[in-house]
């Protein structure tokens, strides 16, 4: 299962982890909807890789890059935008508060 997910109505991203820790998910089947898995290696960390989210017809995708790549940087030119580390989770409010919640 993928690590990462984001919400397509909002475009949050939270990681599995939080989405257990928060009920929404039970760690064995996926989160349910609208949380989405985000595209990429499971393993993957912040450290090297941007996560990335781009709204397009209403709603948003998801999407890992290894930092400072050219993919990365095609991603940028193409109107993605990276989520800041401090973001994932739903920073200070935590994923369970707010419009986060499902």
């Amino acid at each position: 299962m993928s690590a990462f997910f984001i919400d397509t109505t909002t475009g949050q991203i939270a990681t599995l982890n939080r989405l257990v820790e928060t009920g929404i998910a039970d760690g064995n089947d996926p989160p349910p909807r609208p949380w989405h898995p985000v595209r990429g290696d499971r393993d993957a960390s912040t450290l090297w890789y941007a996560v990335m989210r781009k709204q397009t017809k209403g709603v948003f995708i998801g999407t890992l890059a290894i930092r400072h790549s050219d993919h990365h940087a095609s991603l940028l030119e193409g109107g993605w935008s990276e989520v800041a580390p401090e973001e994932i989770d739903g920073g200070a409010a935590g994923v369970a508060a707010g419009p986060f919640s499902r």
